[in-house]
C-alpha cells in the first residue's frame, strides 16, 4: 500500500506541531506527518513527497502567513493534487475570502481557532472518510 501523508502549515512553529502531535496521538502511525512554516517550504515538502511516491491526501493550512496566504496556497496545491483534501484552520480571515473558498473547492472544511481537538480530528475523520469512499468508486 502506498504511504499517505498529511502536511500541516502554519507560520508559528508551535502551533503546526500542536496540530501534528494531535494527528498522532489520534491516528498513530497510519500517515507520515510533515511540518512546513510557510507556503513555499510546503510546496517543496510536496514535491518531495510526490518524487517519493508518498501521496498527500490531507493539508492543514493557515490563512494569514507571511508570503502566500492560506487561500493562495491552497489554490495551489488544489491545482496540481486536485485529489488532496485540505481544512483552513485560521483566527483571521474574513467571512468574504470563506465563503470564496468554499465555493471554489479550495478548502474542504474551515476551523477557527483556537481550535478544540475534537472538532479538528472530527473534521479530518469525515475528510479521510470522503477520500476513501471516493478512491473505492474508481
Amino acid at each position: 500500500m502506498t504511504e499517505q501523508a498529511i502536511l500541516c502549515v502554519d507560520d508559528e512553529a508551535i502551533i503546526v506541531l500542536a496540530i501534528k502531535q494531535e494527528l498522532k496521538t489520534h491516528f498513530r502511525e497510519r500517515f507520515i506527518y510533515e511540518t512546513a512554516l510557510n507556503a513555499e517550504e510546503a510546496l517543496t515538502i510536496i514535491d518531495e513527497l510526490t518524487a517519493d511516491g508518498v501521496s498527500l491526501i490531507l493539508v492543514i493550512s493557515d490563512w494569514l502567513m507571511p508570503g502566500m496566504k492560506g487561500d493562495e496556497f491552497l489554490s495551489s496545491v488544489k491545482r496540481s493534487h486536485p485529489t488532496v483534501k485540505t481544512i483552513l484552520v485560521t483566527g483571521h480571515s474574513s467571512p468574504e475570502i470563506l465563503e470564496r473558498m468554499k465555493r471554489d473547492k479550495v478548502t474542504n472544511s474551515v476551523v477557527l481557532k483556537p481550535w478544540k481537538n475534537v472538532e479538528l480530528m472530527s473534521t479530518v475523520e469525515n475528510l479521510l472518510a470522503d477520500l476513501e469512499s471516493e478512491s473505492s468508486r474508481h
